[in-house]
């Protein structure tokens, strides 16, 4: 059985390693733990090699920032602050504006408060002039209406209708054709009670209901 072929073990494998990496003259008398310390060293070498690999893959894969979508959206990206940039500006420059109006406004109004006072004020003082104005006006009126309706002008009478009774007087000297009479009242002038032509100064006459009385060329007439 000693010729027999048998398939090669592990032992194989590792002297295959160990002829490739030590000296042909050596071969012999070589230790077994040096070929097993190469063999790390290989194994560390091929690890290199492999980490050099992924890396150099790395390094070729593409840019994402140079992709067309990125810069698509990196271009819209700066238009959309260009434009915020621009609405900021305009809404500073609105805002300082509408401040400054509104300033001038409250200004406005502070001043036309104060005139609005002044008028106020000036209104109630005409108006209280107004006031006096016609309380005087209404005295004069009523004044002049009591003398109007006391005063007797040239004419005939009925006392107690036409004229109130009592005591009249004439208003201004009388002419030499002044005359004046008084009457029983229906009698047409018929019954005379009292005349007379003064012929000057302001006579003076008593009447009374139930009488007429006339006045001719003498004037005025006013009650005492």
């Amino acid at each position: 059985m000693a010729n027999t072929p048998t398939s090669p073990g592990p032992g194989s494998h590792e002297a295959s390693i160990e002829e490739v990496f030590t000296d042909p003259a050596s071969s012999h008398a070589a230790p077994a733990a040096k070929p097993r310390r190469k063999k790390r060293v290989l194994v560390a070498g091929a690890a290199v090699v492999l980490f050099a690999s992924g890396v150099a893959v790395g390094t070729a894969l593409p840019d994402p920032k140079a992709s067309p979508a990125y810069k698509s959206l990196a271009g819209e990206k700066s238009t959309v602050e260009t434009e915020r940039d621009a609405a900021l500006s305009s809404y500073a420059s609105l805002k300082g504006k509408y401040d400054t109006l509104q300033n001038g406004i409250t200004g406005r109004e502070s001043t036309v408060s104060a005139r609005e006072a002044e008028v106020s004020k000036a209104d109630a003082a005409v108006k209280a002039v107004e006031a006096a104005v016609k309380k005087r006006e209404d005295a004069v009126t009523g004044a002049e209406k009591a003398k109007a309706a006391n005063t007797v002008a040239d004419g005939t009478w009925t006392v107690g209708s036409d004229i109130e009774p009592g005591t009249y007087r004439a208003a201004a000297a009388v002419g030499s054709t002044c005359y004046w009479g008084i009457y029983q009242s229906g009698t047409n002038g018929s019954k005379i009670i009292e005349n007379d032509i003064p012929g000057g100064g302001r006579p003076v006459v008593t009447l009374s209901p139930g009488q007429d009385f006339n006045s001719t060329r003498c004037g005025k007439w006013e009650k005492q």
